[in-house]
């Protein structure tokens, strides 16, 4: 593996265990939305579903999951726009940064391998064309 795949794979395990880790200190302790609540914290749980697949490094984990992310961006700038409290607004703001530093490195890291699929799709094209005649 190369190194920019390396790094790009390791930001992502790294932002999505961290994403995790911080939506359930948020709220559960940090700056719940209700004193004693820690019922907001399971939204971290989605997130466990890709885990494994991420620290594998498989393709389709990595592609749907940067598509699950989006749910806590949109949480995120929803949040960080409409709290009143200004700690929760912070981390509304860090679980933006999370989501962005995991949706990129999962793009980032996916990206060889969709140019080479394109490239052998095109390659398969190409020998299957008929000409007209």
């Amino acid at each position: 593996m190369g190194t920019g795949k390396k790094v790009f794979h390791i930001g992502a395990i790294a932002s999505l265990i961290w994403l995790i880790g911080w939506l359930v200190a948020w709220e559960a302790h940090v700056a719940p939305l209700q004193p004693g609540s820690w019922l907001l914290a399971l939204k971290a749980l989605p997130l466990l579903l890709p885990l494994r697949g991420v620290i594998k490094r498989d393709l389709y984990t990595l592609q749907w999951s940067s598509m699950l992310i989006l749910i806590y961006f949109a949480e995120g700038v929803v949040r960080a726009w409409a709290d009143q409290n200004a700690t929760s607004r912070q981390m509304a703001i860090g679980e933006i940064v999370l989501v962005v530093v995991y949706y990129f490195c999962a793009l980032l890291y996916l990206r060889p391998y969709k140019k080479e699929a394109q490239r052998l799709a095109k390659e398969l094209l190409d020998k299957v064309k008929v000409p007209h005649g």
